[in-house]
Parts: structure tokens; sequence; C-alpha cells
């Protein structure tokens, strides 16, 4: 059996039972069965209550057990107290589904119950829904299994929320927006169904063209982006989330950490995958309801067609924010719009029709980028003027609005203005025709639509990790637990560097002045000495680097100062040694890092690095597997990343060995589990075909039996 089929009898059972059914109106149990009967649900309905008495014309049942016939789904809506008995009752009775409305589980600090839930399922075949939920919406199945005071009218549209309250607040929001719902569907505690199972269900189901998901946080982050992955190149994805910052990694031990601690790495593995981040409800909703009824951009050729200049530099304002290009082929734009354009107004794009335009010359105007075979996306802007004859203004918009889409371009409008104005948009919204009060508002739907149109394009399966010595990292990692350590020593952390095949400076241990002495002449100076102690993590605040040391007697100086900065910052440090490392080149400072993200497992970060990192926080993430087409886009994305190609004179340096860098270190931690940060700092990169130097590694490990 598919995963598909498997969560199927969730969406489109064929017959569902409600343990807690009431015949009181103020009760949920009654709200329930009202709601699934008056959806029009087809299948049969067995609502249980040890009363027995009738429900809205239904028998009821006293127990799980009296009911004859296989049962696909059961909503259970009675007190924690009885949930974990009815569960038993109903594994043993053999669900397929339970959803469990019931509160007071994890989120009051009950877990135990909700482990020992999934433990019975599990043992028998059973998946749950919850607990702490609102129920779920099937339009496949014509079921309202929620307590929603809203009705629900079938559509495009599916939602997926960890958030109850929040998720009957959308069903509200999506009544008064005019949004049909495929489905929604409430998460709570996510005790075993997940973001992920949910998926591969909507993923095939045809009715579904968007979906929207509510996150509050992520479980099993590494099966739900394989599927988010899956699911993006079938139809877009939306996702709003909340807790936006976190107070970071409380005492992070590695800059990677910390900085990962943020809303980054959510914001980076979304985009990755191709999901479409909406800040607010108003946004999610609007870009929801345009992507399910309007076509993709085939090409990047926008116009932008207003009755005001200033309204047209608002939207060419809002295009450059949501990366809409504006076609600038001006013979084609005279061409096409001359006839329909008055002398006194302007070809230009944004081309403007004037003041005195009325509703024929906008029909004009906006048939003549619909049958353009130059023009692939169309914004069309209205300021009310005396000259318009604004009782045509909703037919006008409706009548371009399918001209539009029998030619299969996508096209938005903003109308500004008064009382009338705004009838008109609040009528044609209803209508699912994307009208707006605000540019802004219009040109991101847009926006969104070449987004996602984009990531189509450019998405791609491959991956690509390096050849690493596995086997030769496991060992390092062995010694340092044998020490009972959670950190290499910056000898053992520069042999995973090395066994990753990233290049590293020459370097040896000195355990004492006169080895120092002799390395130091052994590579040639200059040379940079760090001290090595598994008590001394961060070795620069503990006065134990010393850099570009020219000859014996600073090294003899140094290694004094670095001993006695030590000694003076812990008395009780173990000292293994003193570093020498050939001193490298000067060069661009960049960081590549790594970690195994509690949310979404390996993730690889790269910018700019050096000591500075903290202060710019010039970072990007990245989830494995990955490839060096998502590795360059990394780069690209910095805010450094002129530097790397040569600014004022300067060349352009090794962008091609960063990225192999950068897959190196994620095939160290996608593979090596027991590691759970790296961080290369500083990665000081030369110019094209120079390559690189990684002069420190901090690498933290941990127990194999604590993996997840």
């Amino acid at each position: 059996m598919t995963k598909r089929a498997a969560i199927r009898s969730l969406f489109e059972p064929r017959s569902i039972a409600v343990i807690g059914a009431s015949g009181d109106p103020k009760k949920i149990g009654y709200s329930i069965v009202r709601n699934i009967v008056d959806g029009g649900y087809g299948g049969d309905i067995y609502p249980v209550n040890p009363k027995g008495e009738d429900i809205l014309g239904l028998k009821t049942y006293r127990r799980i057990e009296d009911i004859n016939g296989a049962i696909d789904l059961v909503t259970v809506v009675i007190p924690a107290g009885g949930v974990v008995d009815a569960i038993r009752h109903c594994a043993a009775r053999g669900v397929k589904h339970a959803q469990i409305i019931t509160s007071g589980f994890s989120e009051a600090g009950n877990a135990e119950a909700e482990r020992e839930m999934v433990r019975i399922a599990r043992a028998n075949g059973m998946r749950i829904l919850g607990p702490n939920i609102f129920g779920l919406y099937s339009s496949a199945a014509a079921l309202n299994a929620t307590f929603s005071a809203t009705g629900i009218n079938a559509g495009p549209v599916a939602i997926i929320t960890q958030s109850g309250a929040l998720g009957i607040a959308m069903i509200g929001r999506a009544a008064v927006d005019n949004m049909g719902l495929s489905a929604i569907v409430s998460l709570g505690n996510k005790c075993d169904i997940d973001e992920a199972d949910l998926l591969t269900y909507l993923i095939g189901h045809k009715p579904t063209r968007v979906i929207l998901l509510y996150i509050e946080g992520v479980k099993k982050g590494e099966r739900f982006l394989k599927v988010l992955r899956q699911a993006t190149v079938r139809k877009p994805i939306l996702a709003i989330k909340s807790g936006r910052s976190r107070r970071g990694a409380l005492a992070a031990a590695s800059h990677t950490g910390s900085l990962a601690g943020s809303d980054a790495v959510f914001e980076a593995v979304m985009k990755q995958c191709g999901v479409i981040r909406a800040e607010n409800l108003d946004e999610a909703f609007n870009w929801c309801k345009f992507l399910a009824a309007s076509p993709l951009p085939k090409g990047n050729r926008s116009v932008i067609i207003t009755n005001g200049g200033g309204i047209g530099v608002m939207a060419t304002d809002a295009c450059e924010k949501y990366g809409v290009d504006l076609y600038d082929d001006q013979e084609i734009l005279t061409e096409v719009f001359a006839p329909v354009t008055p002398s006194f107004g302007s070809t230009k794009n944004p081309v403007d029709i004037t003041g005195g335009a009325d509703s024929d010359d906008y029909k004009k105007a906006l048939a003549a980028p619909a049958e353009s075979t130059f023009m692939d996306a169309t914004m069309a802007l209205y300021c009310e003027t005396a000259a318009f004859d604004s009782e045509n203004l909703a037919a006008m918009i409706a009548d371009t609005y399918e001209h539009h889409k029998k030619r299969h371009k996508p096209i938005t409008y903003a109308a500004i203005g008064g009382i009338h104005v705004e009838e008109a948009v609040q009528s044609l919204k209803k209508l699912n025709i994307p009208l707006f009060s605000d540019v802004y508002d219009a040109v991101s739907c847009l926006g969104i639509a070449y987004r996602y149109s984009n990531y189509l394009r450019d998405r791609t399966d491959e991956t690509e990790e390096a050849d690493i010595d596995k086997d030769g990292i496991n060992r390092i990692i062995d010694g340092a637990l044998k020490d009972n350590r959670t950190f290499l020593l910056a000898n053992e952390g520069i042999a995973v560097l090395h066994a990753a095949g990233i290049d590293v400076p020459e370097s040896r241990i000195a355990r004492n002045i006169s080895q120092a002495v002799a390395f130091a002449e052994q590579i040639g100076f200059p040379v940079v000495m760090k001290i090595v102690s598994r008590h001394i993590l961060h070795k620069s605040d503990a006065g134990g680097v010393a850099l570009d040391l020219l000859s014996r007697e600073e090294v003899i100086d140094a290694y004094e100062a670095i001993m006695q900065n030590v000694k003076g910052h812990n008395a009780q440090a173990v000292i293994d040694g003193v570093e020498i490392t050939r001193m490298v080149l000067a060069g661009m400072e960049m960081i590549v890092g790594a970690r195994l993200d509690p949310s979404f497992g390996p993730i690889v970060m790269c910018g700019l690095g050096g000591i500075y990192v903290e202060v710019m926080k010039d970072v990007v993430f990245r989830a494995l597997p990955l490839n060096r087409k998502e590795a360059t886009a990394m780069l690209k994305e910095i805010r450094s990343f002129p530097l790397l190609l040569g600014v004022r004179g300067e060349v352009r340096k090794d962008i091609e060995e960063v990225i192999s860098t950068i897959i190196k270190v994620g095939t160290v931690i996608n593979h090596c589990r027991r590691i759970t940060d790296i961080e290369i700092n500083p990665v000081v990169v030369y110019e094209q075909g120079g390559g690189l130097k990684a002069v420190d590694a901090r690498i933290l490990i941990r127990h194999k039996e604590e993996e997840a």
C-alpha cells in the first residue's frame, strides 16, 4: 500500500464514528455531528454516547464495539482522562484513523498519554491525528468533521494548520473571501500524523490546486523537506510560520549554531524547496486565490497599464520589490500600444493611457497585451477620475480578466478611489478576480507567480557528494569520545578537514618549547601558534593564539606568552600542546559550516567570515542533500558576494573551490552524524585557480546513542 493510499481513508472515509457525540447543542460533540450531517457527508455516521439517545435523527451507540461494519475514521471528543482507553478500544475494533479533538496532553505536560496512544495505534495499524485539534474538512467526501461555526465551501485551496484556533478563524475568513477549500486539517500536537503525511495525499488530489501551511514548529524535518520537494513540483505551497525570532541557540558553542538559532534556517530551506512564505494571512489568502485561479506566466515580459503616472511609478517600485521584470523593448511597446494610447499619453512601460481614459479605452489598451506575442503578464491600474464612467468599472475589469484567462496570461488589477471604486473592488474579489485597493497587493500576486514559475524552471533533483574518508573521520571521533570530550581538539579538527579533502595549511603539535622552535623552522616562517586544550574551546578568548611569527625568538616568546595566558584564563586546563601552523597568505575570509539542525537535520552554512561573522551575520543556509547549482545560489545570496567576483580592480576569487568546500562539509555532516557542528573560520579564499586554505576548525560531537 502506498503512503497516499494509507492516508486516503482519513480524507475519504466510508464511515465515521464520533465518540463523545452529544444531543446538547452547547457541546462540541453536538457541533461535530451537526456539521457532518449538514455538510452532506454520504457515508455511515455512528454517534457514540453511553446514554444511547438518538442525536439529530441518527441511531446512537453506547460503545464502539456495538457498531457493525468497518469504521474508517473515529472522532474523539471526550475528557482527556478517557481518551487512552477510547483509543485502545478503537485499535482493537480495527479503526483506521482517529482524530482526537480533546486537549490536555503534551501541550499541558501530559506527553506520556500521547506516547501510549501512539504505541497502541502503531501496534494495530491505526493512525492518529491530533490531539488538541478542531478536526478536518475534506471536499472529496463532503465531510465537515470540525466544530466550526461557519459552513465550508468546496474549492481549490487546502489548508494544513498547527493552530486550532487560527484554523477555525481561517475557515471563517475563507468564507468571507469566497475562497473555496478542498481540505482543511488541524494538526494540533502532531503525536503521530504530521504535515508530511497529509501532503502525501494532497499532492495527488486533483481538486487541490494550492496548499497553505500554518506552522509553529517542525518535527521530523528531513522527511518533511523530502515530501515538500515532491509536492512543489506538482502545485504551489505557501507557508506562514510563527515564532520568527527565537532567542538564538543559548550558549551556542559555534557561530554556525548561534546564527542558525533564528528564523534564518526555516526561511532558507523553505525557499530551497520552492515553498512561498507569506508574512500574514492577507498575503497568504491573496496569493492562494491568485495561484489557484490564474495561469502561470510563460515568460518574464510584464507590462503596466495605468491612467496615472504616480500610481505607475508605485507599481514600478513594487515590481522591483517582488521580482517582476518590466518589458522594455520600446519599438514593440510603441507598435502595440500607440493605436490605443492618446498622443499626449506614453507608450513607455508603464503605459499611461492618461486620466481621460474611459472603460472602452481600458478595454482596448488591455486587449493589446492579451493578444501580443511579446508580452506575458499585465498589471492594470486605475485611479478614479471624473472622465471615467465608474458604473462600467466592474464590467470592464471582469471582461478584460476573462480575455486574459482565455489567452492563458495572468493579469492583476489595482483600483484606487472613493466608495464606488471600493464597492467594485469588494464585489469582484468575491468572484476571485485579483482586484485590490493597493498597488503592492496587486503586484505581489504576480511576483509570487513568477517566483513559483522560476522555481519550476530552475529546480533540479540532482545531488552531489564528495569522496571523503569516513572511516578516518570516525576513528578521530572514537578517540575523542573515548576521552569523554564533546569537541575535537585543534589538530583533530584539522585532521577531519584533511580527511574530507579540504585544503589546510601544514601544521604540527609541539609538546614543549624546543619542539615548537623545531617545527616552526621545518614548516617555514611565518607561522601561527594556537593552544591545544580540551578545556579551551575559544582559543582567542584565552589568549591562546599568536600570529605572524617570523623567527625562532618570536616563537619562543609566543610559546611562553600563550602558556601564561592560558593558565591565567583557566589554571586547571589540561594543555595537550601548541599547534604550529604555516601562516597563510592574505585573501578573502569566509566561513563555511554545517550542523545537525534540531528541526531539519543536516544543514550547511556559508558567508562572510573572519572576526566579524557574528557582527555582520552575512551568512546563508541550505538543507541537505545539495548540488553545485544550489551551492552557487547560496553564495549569490550573501551580501558580500560581489567581493568574490572582484571589485575595484580586484581579481575574481576561486568561487568553484568554495562551492566544493561547501559540498565536502555537507558530506561530512550528512554521513558522520556523531558530528553535530562544524565551523571552518576563516576559510581564506584566493584568486581564481588559487584555491583556498581552511585555517581553523571547530567541531562538536556526540555519542551515537544520543542521535535522534
